[in-house]
Order: structure tokens, then sequence, then C-alpha cells
């Protein structure tokens, strides 16, 4: 209960109200706090029609309190939801305490309400006029389109014009509001109505002391200006499977679906992972494609393709599969192309910057922030996607030798890091609204410790928003005498078991972690790193899942093999056989076990 419902206890506490006193009423010859305003007051008068409507509850915070009469005094009896429709009539009050109390009935019980804390009509059911931004986001003028019209910054103050909803808690979904000449909607879990608490981190003294310690080596930002309040994370009519066992597929295997569903079945493959978008390589003509970037609609192909999309999830769920659509986000040569205005661009040409065979549409513009929202969206409408899995989630790699050189066009004034976690939080919040999850793809560098990495991915910032996070650890891209071995892709449960205890260590430092679901190698160690690097067959797969359930990272895994090649899964199908987490919970029973039996010796 909130402090004014306490105040206002304490008040008729003191003031003793009673209704229908009528002793203390002909001693003092005045009217008593509690003197009914109605014909109830006074039995000669004339008693008014009923006039009992439906109405709702309202009032400036989430839960409004209500209070019952016991021995004609007025009591505490519940709180109930703002917005929650109830029977009363508002013309027929009772005072007390300074208030006007109405009789409503709830769900068959006659309660009190402050006559203030009703409305004709739900509009009028949220009554605050200014509140405060608690963390930063994103402002949305054209809900159905996601269109992005600006920023709110922590701590500052907004003018509330209205709401798109109430939540069954009597939150308000997203609030209407302006700031400056910014107008549009902004999520309600984000603001606050106090000022102090705007300006305030989450369990500071905890989290602070955490992300303060860590280093802007790079000049990526700091971790510190980052958000770590808790997220709520949903669930939906499919729930995420967890543990996740799943294959990957790029665009020219999904036209062979069924034969990967064959090979999914004779196994414990319970996830299939569909290319939507690649860097040049578009899956199918998307409307978001033809409005956005008439190049990647160009090479989606004819609607045929759209139709092995459908027929692939449909498929995908008829076998009890989880269906997953990756898109890549800011790696997109065709976007640049039909958009250059939003490439990251070489300061002495004003061209886009061609960086690791590709122009690269900078995170710091909102418009490529729409353009992928806008894709998976449509890809969740039109194929009933469970999850879209973002990658290159990030800023290019490899950057610091032309800092210099290049121009990242940053409207907002934010830090890469601030970028990028904001841009999951606009993807998350703007997917789920859909009806499905999202996973984020990062760096095996990102669970070093220590520092934000160069091209802006922070662990525990982006798993404290995202449902899932799935690190790309592949042993070939360590380098040489990484954990103490000279290749260490060679030993893949050493390499992974290593690297796995980070990653855990990582998930400890927000509130709210994602699912960790990591992508293994699957493909032979890359002539370049090593000419007799091993085969990473079904034996040395199983090495890499086990290393990481033996090192607390049980959600699963996502192989990696570009070529998404049947023959070749077919040949590594006895990794696929293995419950890994079944074995994982045996060997934790056996320990646990083996401790009791330890522990009964010694006493």
């Amino acid at each position: 209960m909130t402090y004014r419902f306490f105040l206002l206890l304490f008040a008729c506490a003191l003031c003793s109200c009673q209704f229908g006193n009528k002793s203390d009423k002909q001693t003092s010859g005045q009217s008593t706090a509690n003197e009914l305003s109605d014909s109830t007051a006074t039995a000669a008068k004339p008693s008014r029609p009923t006039r009992v409507r439906q109405m709702y509850i309202a009032g400036s915070e989430s839960q409004i309190a209500l209070y019952d009469i016991k021995a004609d005094t007025l009591a505490p009896a519940d709180t109930v939801a703002r917005g929650t429709l109830v029977k009363a009539d508002p013309s027929k009050t009772k005072r007390c305490c300074g208030l006007d109390l109405v009789a409503i009935n709830l769900s068959g019980q006659k309660l009190m309400v402050p006559k203030g804390n009703l409305a004709f009509d739900i509009s009028d059911a949220v009554r605050e006029t200014t509140m405060f931004v608690r963390t930063a986001a994103s402002v949305i003028d054209t809900l159905a389109t996601s269109h992005i019209c600006g920023l709110v910054a922590k701590g500052s103050r907004v003018n509330i014009l209205g709401f798109d909803s109430l939540q069954a808690d009597g939150h308000v979904h997203r609030y209407l509001i302006s700031q400056d000449s910014c107008v549009g909607y902004v999520f309600g879990k984000y603001l606050t109505l106090d000022s102090l608490s705007a300006t305030q981190n989450y369990r500071a003294a905890y989290y602070d002391s955490i992300h303060s310690a860590i280093i802007d080596k790079y000049g990526a930002g700091n971790a510190i200006d980052l958000d770590y309040y808790p997220v709520s994370k949903p669930v939906f009519q499919t729930p995420i499977p967890n543990p996740s066992y799943a294959l990957y597929l790029n665009i020219n295997a999904v036209g062979r679906i069924d034969s990967f569903i064959e090979l999914a079945k004779q196994t414990r493959i319970n996830t299939i992972v569909l290319d939507i978008k690649d860097n040049e390589c578009p899956g199918f003509p998307a409307e978001t494609f033809r409005l956005y970037s008439p190049t990647n609609y160009k090479w989606g192909g004819q609607h045929r393709r759209t139709r092995l999309y459908e027929y692939a999830v449909q498929r995908l769920h008829e076998e009890g599969l989880y269906a997953v659509g990756r898109i890549t986000v800011f790696k997109d040569s065709y976007f640049v192309r039909d958009n250059p205005e939003v490439a990251i661009t070489d300061r002495e040409t004003g061209k886009p910057f061609f960086h690791n065979n590709a122009h690269w549409p900078s995170a710091f513009d909102r418009r490529v922030w729409q353009f992928n929202v806008s894709l998976a969206k449509e890809a969740v409408r039109r194929f009933c996607f469970d999850e879209i899995n973002f990658d290159y989630v990030r800023f290019p790699d490899r950057m610091q030798s032309v800092a210099d050189q290049i121009d990242y066009h940053n409207l907002y004034n934010e830090s890469m890091v601030q970028a990028i976690q904001r841009f999951v939080q606009y993807a998350t919040d703007e997917i789920h609204e859909v009806g499905a999850y999202v996973s984020i793809d990062v760096f095996g560098e990102s669970a070093n410790k220590g520092y934000t990495t160069a091209y802006a991915q922070y662990w525990p910032a982006l798993s404290n928003v995202a449902d899932v996070i799935c690190a790309m650890p592949y042993p070939d891209h360590f380098a040489p005498y990484s954990f103490g071995k000279k290749d260490p892709w060679n030993h893949p449960y050493h390499t992974l078991s290593n690297w796995a205890q980070r990653a855990a260590a990582r998930q400890e430092q927000c509130p709210t972690p994602a699912i960790a679901r990591t992508w293994v190698q699957a493909y032979k160690v890359l002539r370049y790193v090593d000419r007799r690097g091993i085969d990473y067959d079904a034996h040395a797969i199983s090495e890499e899942v086990r290393a990481l359930y033996d090192n607390g990272l049980t959600g699963g895994y996502i192989t990696w093999l570009s070529t998404s090649s049947l023959s070749r899964y077919r040949s590594q199908k006895a990794a696929f056989e293995i419950d890994y987490y079944a074995e994982w919970l045996k060997k934790v029973q056996i320990e646990a076990d083996s401790c009791n039996t330890e522990d009964n010796a010694e006493r």
C-alpha cells in the first residue's frame, strides 16, 4: 500500500469517524464529519432514484485503496487495480476524513472508494500528468511500424498525454508522452512518479561496485552508464525450450526442411534456426525490404521463396520443433547501398566505409533499428517464428587503427555500449508485442572480465535484457596459447570449459540473466588457423557441449556450420543423440550423493 493510504488511515483513526452518530450531532448542533451528503442523512427527504452504473477505478497509482464499514466505522479493506470495472452510484456519497466516499459493488462485495477514484470512461482512469524516466528509452510515434521519433534520457521529466492500455495489475502498458518537440509512446516500465528514484541505479551498492570497475579499454563506453534494472521475461504460448538443442540452416537449406526434420526426429534436436537475412543474402521478398531496401527486395527472390518459409515453419511446428529466425543487423551492404546516409562513413570522402568485405550501417542510426525490427515482426506475423535471433548486434571489430578516419553519425551523443544495449531493449520490447522471443549473438570475447569490448558488446547488460544470449566461442577463434594451450582449437573440451567459467561469471553480474544457449563449432578448423587442425566431428562437438554444461551453461547449443550440409550433419548425428541436460543432472546427483556419504561418514 502507498504512503498516502497509510496517512489516510491515520487521519481516520484520529477523527474516529462513525456513520449515523446522532447523539454527537444533537449535542453539537453541527454536522459531523460523517454526515451523509445524500437522502440517507435525513429521513424526511424524498429518496432519489438509484443511478447505479458501471464505472472504472481511477487514480495516479496502479493500486487504489478500498474501505469497509464495520460497526459504523471506516476501516481499510483492500486495494484494487486501476482500470477495474465496478458498479457504483456516484451521486450517493458518504463524507469522512475529508473524503467523499462512494459505495461500489466489486465481485458481489460492497466496499467504499473515494469518489475521485472513479471514472466514467477508461481513458480517464490514468490521472498522472508528469513522470520521470528511470531507464533511457526510445519514443515510438507510430506503434504499428515501431517508428522511433526520439530518445528520453534517464532522470528527465516527461508530460503524460494519455496511454494505450492498462494491464491487469493497474500499470500502464505504454504512456503517450511529450518532451520538448517529441511526442510518442514509451513503455510504462521505464517511467516512475518519483524524480529521485529516476536518477538512481538498481541496487547501486551492489551492481555499481561491479560495473564501475570495468574499464573502457577501447573507447566503446563505460559499463556503469548502462541499465541493470530487472527485466520481466515473458512466457508465450510456446515456451522457450530449455535446454535447446539446435541445428542452423542457411537460406539454401530452407527448401530441404523435411530432410532436416527427419534428422531431428532421430535425435534430441528440438530447435531449428533458419536464416531470414544475412549480409547480401535476403531470404524472401519481404514487404519490409520493399519499403526500406529495394536491393534486399530484389535479391530476396520470387514469392516462391515466401512459400518455402511458410511451409518450413509450418512443418517445424507440426513436428513439435521450435522455430528461430536469424537476422544479421549491423552488417548489411544492400541496406547501405539503398540508404547511404545511415552508413558508417569515411570522414575524408563522406562515402560509406568498407570494412571486412562489407558496408556497415551505423548502430547509432534508428532507421537501421527500425528496418531490422520491422523485418523481424513481419517474419513472426507471416510465418509464426517462435523466436528472432539477431546476429551482428555490434559495431565493426578491429577498427582502432582507423578510428580517426570514420564517422559513426552519433545523433544522440551515446556511447557505443549504450547504443547496443538500447537497440536490444527496443528490439526485445517490440518483438515481444507480436508474441515472439529474442536472442542475441555475442562474440566469445564478451565473456572476458574487466573491460567493455571494442565493438560494444558488454555481456551483463545484454543478457539482462534479452530472452536468450548466444555466445560464439568457436575454438578456432581463440589465439594461440589461450588457456595455456598452444593450439586451443585442437582441445575443444579444455577451451570451452575455461571459456564457460568466464561466461557463467558474467551471468551473475545482472539481476535477470538470459538463457545461455551457445553456438558450437561444427566445421573443421580453418586452414589459415592450422592446416593440421582437427575436424569437428561428433566427438568434438559433444566435448564442446559437455564443457558448457560442466561449467554452468545449461541452456543448450546451436551448431555453427555455414554450409548447413545435410550429409555433414548426418555424420555428426551421434553428438545430436545425446541428452546433455539429463547427463549433467545425473552427474550432479552423483556428486551430491557422494558429498552426503562423506558427511555421514564424518559424523
